[in-house]
Order: structure tokens, then sequence, then C-alpha cells
């Protein structure tokens, strides 16, 4: 039984590789800077330990990740040229999807874990004060066990936290996980929410006015959705 599409078109060739279940979002996080193995899994949180290695192993032997020593110990994650190649790929599919796809993300698609590490990267840490900033995230409509977050901004990185770090907070916005998820995508405004009560933000005057500089959304959050009548 052969294990790929048995064409030589390089479309087939390709999907043979890069389409298999779960490679795409393993390139999506190499591709938006995870190189070690729990950051990765933080990234597909449903994928198993076991998977997400055989993945991994796949892609080097087939030329677009290297694995190397880190320095503290484990295993780094890098893109060879082969894999960077495909940051167009993958983002032209994400653009797509959100544009064509008519099936709205719900309640199994939603994960506020999830949510708050793409927001965590994508933050403007140069937007920042030079001291330690902690925002607080309460997801209003979650159960206690994954109902708040912390993000600390300190000296050019950024932690997520899922217990009390312990340091002051300087915001703190508590709002549903769906209302968070659409402000993310770029789907309704964050001045929006505020304003319609979706959305509570408490904390100086002064941070909650710079909050819409620090929050860089989604890669996706340009992209227009397709109205009903359009065809796909």
């Amino acid at each position: 039984m052969t294990k790929g599409y048995g064409q030589f078109c390089p479309v087939a060739k390709a999907a043979e590789i890069v389409a298999e279940r779960w490679t795409p979002l393993v390139m999506r996080e190499l591709l938006c800077g995870s190189h070690h193995f729990n950051d990765l899994r933080r990234g597909v949180p449903l994928m198993s330990p076991s998977l997400l290695s055989q993945r991994l192993k796949r892609l080097e032997d087939e030329g677009l990740v290297t694995r190397r020593e880190a320095p503290g110990g484990g295993s780094e994650y890098r893109l060879t040229e082969a894999g960077e190649a495909l940051q167009p790929v993958i983002e032209s599919l994400g653009a797509w999807g959100k544009r064509w796809v008519r099936r709205q993300a719900d309640g199994d698609d939603l994960d506020p874990g999830l949510l708050m590490w793409d927001i965590h990267r994508r933050l403007r840490i140069d937007r920042f004060p030079a001291k330690r900033t902690v925002l607080h995230v309460e997801f209003t409509d979650m159960p206690a066990r994954r109902r708040f977050y912390w993000l600390v901004i300190d000296r050019g990185q950024v932690d997520v936290c899922l217990k009390d770090p312990g340091f002051t907070v300087d915001l703190s916005l508590a709002v549903p996980l769906p209302v968070l998820t659409d402000i993310w995508l770029g789907d309704r405004s964050l001045q929006a929410a505020r304003r319609n009560g979706e959305l509570d933000l408490r904390g100086p005057a002064e941070l909650r006015r710079r909050l819409a500089g620090w929050l860089r959304l989604s890669l996706f959050a340009g992209v227009e959705r397709a109205a009903p009548g359009e065809a796909p």
C-alpha cells in the first residue's frame, strides 16, 4: 500500500509532506517563532506529544526543519530555507480560511489558552513602559480552571501565566472568550466592545488609552470575510 498519492505532480508531492494532518499547524507555529517543543505544544494543545514528535521528525527528514541542542538543554527546532519558503503558503491558506470558510468558530473551536498564546507573541513590546507591566485577563464565560490568565511583560520578554505570578496588576480585562476572539481576528473593535459593555477594562486611564496600541491583532485581522451572497 503506497503512502503517497502516486503522482508526479508537484502539488501531490508537496501535499504528501505539508498537507498531512496537523503539519500545517506545526509549520504555522514554527513560522511564528516557536522553537522549543513545549512552546510548539502550546500552539497545538490538542496534538499529542508523540504525534508532534513524529511530525517534527518527518519535517526534519524532508529537509524543512533542523534540530539542534538548545543552550539550556533539550532540543531547538529551526526552519531551513525550504521551510521558510512555505511562509507565503501558510499565510495564504489562513487568509483564504478567514475570507471563504463560512462556518464560524463555535465553542469547540474556542480555546482561551491558545488565544492568549497567540496574543502574547504579537504584542508590540517596544511600546510598553520600561518597567514590568502585568495584564490580567478574565474570561467571564469560562470555568475557573480556564478563566484567568496573566501576561507579564518585562525586559523585552512576554510570559503567559496560568497562575497568579504575584506581581501587581497594571491593567485588567474582563471579557467573554468569543468577544476577545472576535477582536483578535478583526471582526469587532476593542473600542466597540467597550462601548457595548462586552469588555470591562480597569486600570490607570493612561494605560487604558494605550492598550489598543499595544495589541497587534492576528495576521489575518485585515482580511474581510466574504459576504453571504459571494461565491466561494
